[in-house]
């Protein structure tokens, strides 16, 4: 349920491929996923997506009750992401939901289409949002804006997640993958080294 594909350039492309379910993360997905971003440490670039309408609603419900929304793999995730020394884009294809948000958390940069939605229902699910989700949140938006996220569980449009600096960039649907692609392709042109200097002084 995870698509990778590896470009000449050294551009990995990491689809998330459960549309059908709104690409809901099983164990078996998290676990692949910190997998896939242990081993893009070779990579020159890396885009995270999404298949369908929905970029990921979190959490699979059942096995969130099951005992996975309080699991290890969540910080793993998002730990592996942001450890990665390429530049990364998260391009997100639709609506962004609860768990999921740590790894585009992770990413250097977010883009999205129109229509897409960014929320985090912890407080009404019962569960703790992840450590390092709230900390990312922070540094980009603020206290009281992560609070609008997390504790008053706000759906935030893609224009007001822009105006907020939780998003970088909105594009088309159709222009989704072709303007990250474009966004990765100074770091993927340089030598690796100095990409990762740059990319290290920037955060």
């Amino acid at each position: 349920m995870i698509d990778v594909q590896k470009s000449d350039h050294g551009v990995w492309t990491v689809t998330l491929n459960r549309p059908n379910k709104a690409n809901a993360l099983t164990a078996g997905m998290l676990g692949q996923l910190v997998e896939i971003m242990t081993a893009a440490q070779s990579a020159r670039g890396l885009i995270l997506t999404g298949r369908g309408k929905v970029f990921s609603a979190g959490a699979d419900l059942d096995e969130a009750r099951a005992g996975l929304a309080v699991s290890p793999l969540w910080e793993e995730l998002s730990a592996a992401v942001a450890a990665l020394p390429c530049m990364t884009v998260v391009a997100l294809n639709g609506t962004l939901a609860g768990g999921a948000n740590g790894m585009a958390l992770a990413c250097d940069i977010r883009i999205a289409v129109p229509t897409a939605k960014v929320f985090y229902p912890v407080m009404k699910l019962g569960y703790l949002p992840q450590p390092s989700d709230v900390t990312r949140m922070k540094t980009l938006i603020g206290p009281s804006r992560t609070k609008m996220v997390i504790a008053a569980g706000q759906k935030i449009t893609a224009e007001e997640a822009l105006s907020w600096g939780l998003l970088d960039r909105i594009v088309a649907d159709d222009a989704l993958i072709a303007s990250a692609e474009e966004l990765l392709e100074h770091a993927v042109a340089a030598e690796p080294s100095l990409a990762a200097q740059i990319l290290a002084g920037c955060n």
